[in-house]
């Protein structure tokens, strides 16, 4: 539908994601105009006295998604320089609140929204002295961190350092019910307003209830404690943050706030509620820089989630989103565990299902801790292996992935990293290209 007067409203969003490119075709729905603000487009200036953003927007609706990037800092400081020119959908300061789990957890507690016991300290001893305070179990998270990544749940004499790679860390209170199904509470937030809720169950292999690592879902959108969503509004006010998901947990003695998330993804609410939280971000946005909507036509857009290439998307991204980037047959690679980081060679193979890392490297590092026993059919072998997996932080190329690696005795193999497919599927494979020059293989077995 057409408006008499539309405004532009402009989604920062330096990654390709289906929650952005939703916003800019509901923003379009709409009947308004759209930019989408990336590297292939965007620039500012300072021109005789005066700052200009290009392209021109009357609103921002701030996407950049922080919590993955090796320098979480620089981007925050782009979105921060765009949004002194320009109305900004969760201002800057508001999401480098949200997106440090401490800070996050301060703000909330300053203002008696009740989270989980926390401490994060500046040393491994004094982090370690703390750890009795949380009991027989706890959780040991990054402070930044996304899609349970940098996650673990540790016993009393699992390895606890106060930086896991390049990212502080710290325990938390593990909140849980005796009987309940181990589960957490996601509730999404614009404005005022509780757009959807949905229960978010843990997969049978794992105790994290995050549907990237393969949870599954519930709608309670009609079914909402009042507790809990009065206390997710709350929490989202008091972050600052204009649209947000809201992840809570049930106690003993009610309900606890464990994050509220600025880019919170919509696949998993969509799921379980058939209801997509972009057209009323849309109409914040549209509605911040003065234009109107039909709130009728909200309504009906809100049982689509239409991830489309949107009309704002640059032309020369297309190119880019068909080719990935490219990894080597060897690599080198940063792993990073609780207790330090270590830089080493790593082999490529497309046909190993899951990353290998040599139980030496693992023990240096602090992988871990164990989450179960897998059984590998390992390269022509007929029979089995068994082997621990742990969660790991692998650093390849300036990006990071937490996956979890299987551990095994690699020592007499020429590399003591084995990249699989959870971390190639994300690359091109060039088998001519090696870090360490020509060297000949010794023949190895893999899974």
């Amino acid at each position: 539908m057409a408006v008499a007067d539309p405004v532009t409203v402009g989604v920062l969003s330096l990654h390709t994601s289906k929650e952005t490119k939703a916003i800019l075709n509901a923003v379009e729905d709409l009947g308004h105009d759209t930019e989408w603000l990336r590297s292939e487009n965007t620039s500012i200036s300072v021109v005789d006295g005066s700052p200009v953003l290009e392209p021109s927007v009357d609103v921002i609706a701030n996407r950049m998604l922080l919590s993955n990037t090796e320098q979480p800092a620089e981007e925050l400081g782009l979105a921060n320089a765009f949004s002194r020119l320009v109305p900004t959908l969760n201002e800057p300061s508001a999401v480098m609140t949200a997106m440090h789990k401490l800070s996050t957890a301060t703000a909330l507690a300053s203002n008696d929204v009740r989270t989980p016991d926390v401490t994060l300290a500046l040393s491994a001893e004094q982090l370690t002295a703390a750890r009795e305070r949380y009991g027989e179990e706890a959780v040991y998270k990054t402070a930044i961190g996304t899609h349970g990544g940098g996650t673990w749940k540790v016993g009393p004499d699992d390895p606890i350092n106060a930086k896991v790679g390049n990212r502080y860390a710290f325990l938390q209170e593990l909140v849980d019910q005796e009987g309940v199904p181990n589960r957490d509470l996601r509730v999404y937030i614009v404005g005022d307003d509780i757009v959807g809720a949905m229960y978010r169950y843990a997969p049978d292999n794992d105790w994290r209830t995050n549907v990237a690592l393969g949870g599954s879902v519930e709608d309670v959108t009609d079914d909402l404690p009042e507790e809990a969503g009065e206390m997710a509004r709350r929490a989202a006010t008091v972050v600052g943050l204009d649209y947000a998901g809201v992840d809570l947990v049930e106690g003993d003695e009610g309900w606890f706030v464990l994050e509220v998330n600025p880019t919170a993804g919509f696949k998993g609410l969509y799921q379980a509620t058939q209801v997509s939280p972009a057209p009323h971000i849309a109409q914040m946005a549209i509605e911040r820089a003065g234009g109107e909507v039909d709130e009728e036509r909200v309504g009906e857009l809100t049982s689509i989630l239409d991830d489309s290439r949107p009309t704002a998307q640059p032309s020369e991204m297309v190119s880019q989103d068909s080719e990935p980037a490219v990894i080597g047959y060897t690599e080198e690679v940063v792993l990073s565990g609780t207790s330090g980081s270590k830089s080493v060679l790593a082999k490529s193979d497309t046909g190993a299902t899951r990353t290998s890392i040599d139980t030496g490297l693992a023990a240096d590092i602090g992988a871990g801790p164990i989450k179960s026993i897998t059984r590998i059919r390992s390269g022509s072998s007929k029979s089995a292996k068994s082997r621990p997996v742990v969660d790991v932080v692998v650093g390849v190329g300036g990006n990071q992935h937490t996956v979890t690696a299987s551990v095994e005795d690699r020592s007499h193999m020429d590399y003591p990293v084995l990249l699989g497919r959870d971390i190639l599927e994300n690359y091109q494979v060039d088998v001519s290209r090696r870090i360490d020059g020509e060297a000949a293989d010794t023949p190895e077995e893999e899974e």
